[in-house]
């Protein structure tokens, strides 16, 4: 996703290939991008007995690029 983004990013703010995406993760405060099991995890542990209690929720699994 982040290889999409940074090409069509590059051709509006005229950045070279992998500045938008260097720009981008360095706000990242646990320091790294996000992976496909980062996203996994917080699906298995939705699906399972110790969130049963939570509902409607919006989670972010973004280590932190945007608080709130």
């Amino acid at each position: 996703m982040w290889e999409r983004i940074d090409e069509q990013m590059s051709k509006f703010t005229g950045a070279k290939k992998g500045e938008t995406f260097k720009k981008y993760a360095e706000g990242i405060a646990l320091g790294r991008t996000q992976t496909p099991e980062d996203v996994a995890n917080l699906v298995s542990f939705l699906a399972s007995e110790g969130a049963s209690y939570i509902t409607g929720q919006n989670i972010l699994t973004d280590g932190g690029m945007i608080f709130n």
